[in-house]
């Protein structure tokens, strides 16, 4: 597998993560997670999970420099029906506009550290945060 930001292949198996898109009343249109409590790394963020929830809102990720990592995003917007899609623009991630209970795979190298927005071009509040930090050695 190559990587949407490398140039040759990866033979290091990828971290999933898997978010999807979705919409209701009360939050509006929003990313969703539901691994924060089960995947190392993930910091759910923002009101709207509800308390006990296992789902974290507009999560905030954590990687490690270097690391590989997979976004399974799919699109649950069961209320509206309405097409999203998924881009960090740092590491040329983009998803193309998807249909309801449509999904897309994107596979990247978190070869930057800093801070960076996630995002959807369709609907601008949905939105989160992935943090990569010096990666740790052992």
């Amino acid at each position: 597998m190559i990587p949407v930001n490398g140039k040759s292949p990866v033979l290091s198996p990828p971290r999933n993560i898997f978010i999807k898109a979705s919409h209701s009343p009360q939050t509006g249109y929003i990313f969703v997670s539901q691994s924060s409590g089960a995947v190392k790394g993930l910091r759910g963020s923002g009101g709207g999970g509800g308390g006990g929830s296992a789902y974290s809102t507009n999560p905030t990720y954590t990687f490690n420099k270097g690391s590989v990592e997979s976004i399974h995003m799919i699109n649950e917007d069961y209320q509206t029906h309405s097409k999203h899609n998924f881009n960090i623009d740092q590491f040329n991630v983009h998803t193309k506009d998807l249909g309801y209970f449509q999904t897309q795979t994107v596979t990247f190298i978190a070869d930057k550290e800093g801070t960076f927005q996630y995002y959807c071009t369709i609907h601008p509040e949905m939105k989160g945060d992935i943090v990569v930090a010096a990666g740790s050695t052992g």
